[in-house]
């Protein structure tokens, strides 16, 4: 006669083991998405084949080997190139601070606004989307210093150059004919 080997019931699993599990799955979960957003801004890091331009040392017109300049749209280039040398006989230099850009430097600086400020709507005031972007398609340059922004704002229509926006003192297009009426700015980068 065979036996029949009873089955084994399945012991319950302690409360405390299934805490301890449910606590490790919640802190995995934190872990990841605090690890994640780090790694994010890491997966970009913008450079200068994307037209970054380190604020601390911005470059000039003649920086002709890095792509911010190399990029920029040739009539833009040139009317800058002839309101420089008119600028310097009156001791005022240009400084680029931003010239093309990428699409992804461009969604970089966007994301980092962003996050930065807790705001699209405020963000998108000051940088614009990659689509809507003049420096993505080598249309628009950011001039420093302050003397030279105040230089072009007040000669830059003799060369085709104009403020475009009325919260960027610093950021110029090619907008109008040389000698022309530069248009009337846009409050801002959302337009």
């Amino acid at each position: 006669m065979l036996r029949h080997a009873r089955r084994a019931r399945p012991r319950p699993v302690p409360f405390v083991v299934l805490l301890v599990l449910a606590a490790l799955a919640i802190s995995a979960a934190i872990l990841v998405t605090v690890l994640w957003a780090p790694m994010q801004s890491l997966a970009f890091a913008p450079g200068e084949r994307d037209g970054a331009v380190d604020e601390r040392h911005p470059i000039s017109l003649s920086a002709t080997h890095l792509p911010a300049i190399s990029r920029l749209d040739d009539d833009l280039f040139d009317a800058l190139r002839r309101a420089e040398a008119d600028a310097a006989a009156d001791g005022i230099r240009f400084d680029i601070t931003s010239g093309w850009r990428s699409r992804e430097y461009q969604q970089w600086l966007l994301d980092e606004r962003i996050e930065e400020w807790g705001s699209e709507e405020l963000a998108r005031e000051y940088v614009a989307t990659p689509e809507g972007s003049h420096h993505v398609t080598g249309d628009a340059v950011d001039i420093a210093p302050l003397d030279a922004q105040i230089w072009l704002i007040d000669h830059g229509a003799r060369y085709g150059l104009c403020q475009t926006y009325a919260n960027e003192r610093w950021h110029f297009e090619l907008a109008t004919e040389p000698g022309g009426t530069c248009p009337e700015m846009l409050p801002d980068a959302a337009g």
